[in-house]
């Protein structure tokens, strides 16, 4: 029986392993046959039955799900209207048609391209007039490489003049020559630039009826000026110092008058939280030197410096922009060892009411202006060379206005100031000198009535200014402005020289070959100081009032070829000699032709 066990057994053993049976009940199995294996060794002389023993094992549920089925009987249908479906036979007759349609191979429509302008580096214009007059210009551009260029510019306009009733030469005569060299590199850029200036005027406005043919003679009324630049400029990338300028002038007459000019502005930008914080430094230095006063021979020296700085941070969201900033300038008259502190406010806001058509902005600014005797005879180049020197102190300038566009069209611009400056400068009319209470007489070409001396007073100024620009076209634009001022003075009696009313009216056009334009302009009623020696002492200086007046200008230009072209300009069309300042009437009418020429250098 054991024998039959143990077979029995090992075919359990075998089937169990065959149906992969779980790994606790093989060790327990395993510990059954160790404990039989060891009875039978101890036991081996006793004749005893063990019995039958059964193992039942027991295969755990595992469920499944069988795939499903789709019925594929067709449902019948018993339906006592359904009828039998005729049989229907087609037959095709193929009948030849005649046709003179030919089918044509399609073709893609593509942009006109616009034919592609050739730019030329270099120009030059020539032209001639009346007046014996010349205007020349000379431009031309070279790159060296992408990222290296140089500029070169000469300009030249003369007249050989011939005003109506004028007794002294009235000819003028200005050259210029300047070149401008620029770098560009991956973090910042620079450039260098320098230049000559040689300019002939002729103080040309004596009084008439007043001095004899013998005297007039005996004026020499022209006045030279030359002037000699250098400067440089950089810009720096992902820098605090973000670039500044640095400049030098010298400028000097044919009356030994001389003058230097410095400049230099470094520029700085720092973040402070979300936003930026700029800071502009300014030097300004000036000194020069007059030959003599105008009453006397003593020679008048003039020295001064200021140095200032400019904080200011931007605030900008989607309609507001605000520019909060203040200055602080020190200002050190060198020639007298004066100095003194300047503050200035520098605030700008601005606020889109309706973006693109109406917008607000307002503000409220000062400056310390440094005068020069450059740009005086600049400005008025009939100035004596007898000028006392100056800065301008302009306490503030408050504004407000509103600009945008009443059509897509059509712009606008409305402004209103309140300004209020000390030590503004003023041109006045030099008296004629005798130097009786000297003894000494001033017989330069300059002191016969016919100069403008420069003075300075406390002024404060307000104004309103508007302007629209209209584009009719994309060719066509047009655009008009206008201003009123009222002045208040101190010590002076006027603001001399200064007019309530000033505007004007341009327009251009441009169409294929054609380009014209015109602009004319108004200047208002003036005032000025006149002290002649045909006043008795009782008398003393009068003021003048000088009438406004009206100029319209005009010109017109066709290309002929691509580089040459033909131009014609005329200047007071109107034909009035007005007196721009006192005794000093302008040209007539003027008119210049000329051609230009573009080409490669």
């Amino acid at each position: 029986m054991q024998t039959i066990q143990i077979k029995k057994d090992n075919n359990i053993q075998r089937h169990t392993m065959r149906k992969n049976l779980i790994i606790s009940a093989l060790l327990i199995l395993s510990s059954s046959y160790t404990v039989m294996a060891q009875e039978k060794e101890t036991d081996e002389k006793q004749d005893e039955n063990i019995g039958t023993q059964v193992v039942n094992v027991v295969k755990p549920y595992t469920p499944t799900i069988s795939d499903a089925n789709k019925i594929q009987e067709k449902p019948s249908l018993n339906d006592s209207i359904t009828t039998a479906k005729k049989t229907i036979n087609y037959n095709i007759f193929s009948v030849p048609v005649a046709s003179t349609f030919t089918p044509a191979k399609g073709k893609a429509t593509g942009l006109q391209k616009a034919v592609k302008e050739r730019l030329y580096n270099s120009y030059l214009s020539l032209g001639l007039g009346n007046y014996n007059s010349a205007k020349l210009d000379f431009y031309t551009s070279h790159d060296f490489s992408r990222d290296e260029s140089l500029d070169v510019m000469l300009n030249h306009h003369s007249s050989q003049g011939g005003i109506d009733n004028v007794v002294l030469d009235d000819k003028f005569y200005n050259t210029s020559l300047e070149a401008y060299y620029r770098q560009r590199d991956r973090y910042m850029s620079w450039g260098v630039n320098g230049g000559f200036k040689h300019q002939i005027y002729n103080w040309y406005g004596i009084p008439q009826g007043v001095y004899s043919e013998t005297q007039i003679n005996s004026i020499d009324e022209k006045q030279s000026y030359y002037t000699g630049f250098v400067g440089a400029n950089m810009d720096f990338v992902d820098s605090y110092f973000t670039g500044g300028e640095i400049y030098y002038r010298r400028f000097w007459d044919g009356f030994s008058s001389g003058e230097n000019r410095a400049v230099l502005k470094p520029k700085f930008q720092f973040p402070v939280g979300e936003e930026l914080l700029s800071l502009d430094v300014e030097v300004d230095y000036v000194g020069g030197n007059f030959d003599r006063q105008y009453a006397n021979t003593d020679e008048i020296n003039y020295s001064n410096i200021f140095g200032g700085v400019t904080p200011s941070i931007q605030i900008l969201t989607d309609r507001l922009a605000i520019n909060l900033g203040a200055s602080v300038y020190y200002n050190q008259d060198l020639e007298n060892s004066d100095g003194d502190v300047f503050f200035y406010p520098e605030v700008d806001v601005s606020y889109d009411i309706v973006e693109e058509y109406v917008a607000a902005y307002g503000g409220i600014k000062g400056d310390l202006k440094q005068n020069s005797y450059y740009e005086y005879a600049q400005e008025n180049p009939y100035v004596s060379p007898t000028i006392n020197m100056m800065p301008t102190d302009q306490k503030y300038n408050g504004f407000a206005g509103l600009k945008g566009r009443f059509l897509p069209n059509v712009g606008y611009n409305i402004k209103g100031s309140y300004i209020k400056e000390n030590n503004k400068y003023l041109y006045r009319s030099n008296s004629y000198n005798t130097g009786s209470d000297s003894g000494i007489v001033n017989d330069e070409g300059y002191a016969f009535g016919n100069s403008f001396e420069v003075v300075y007073d406390d002024v404060t100024t307000i104004s309103v200014f508007g302007e629209i620009n209209v584009d009719l076209t994309r060719d066509f634009t047009l655009g008009i402005n206008g201003q009123f001022s009222d002045y208040s003075t101190d010590d002076e009696a006027e603001a001399w020289n200064l007019p309530t009313i000033k505007g004007s009216l341009f327009g251009n056009y441009s169409k294929g070959k054609w380009s014209a334009g015109v602009n004319a302009f108004y200047i208002g009623e003036r005032k000025d100081y006149i002290n002649s020696p045909n006043l008795l002492p009782s008398e003393g200086p009068i003021v003048r009032n000088l009438d406004g007046y009206f100029d319209l200008n005009a010109n017109i230009g066709y290309d002929i070829t691509e580089q040459w072209s033909a131009f014609i300009k005329a200047n007071n069309i109107t034909g009035s000699q007005y007196d721009r300042l006192v005794n000093y009437p302008v040209q007539g009418f003027q008119i210049l032709a000329g051609a230009a020429y573009k080409f490669d250098l």
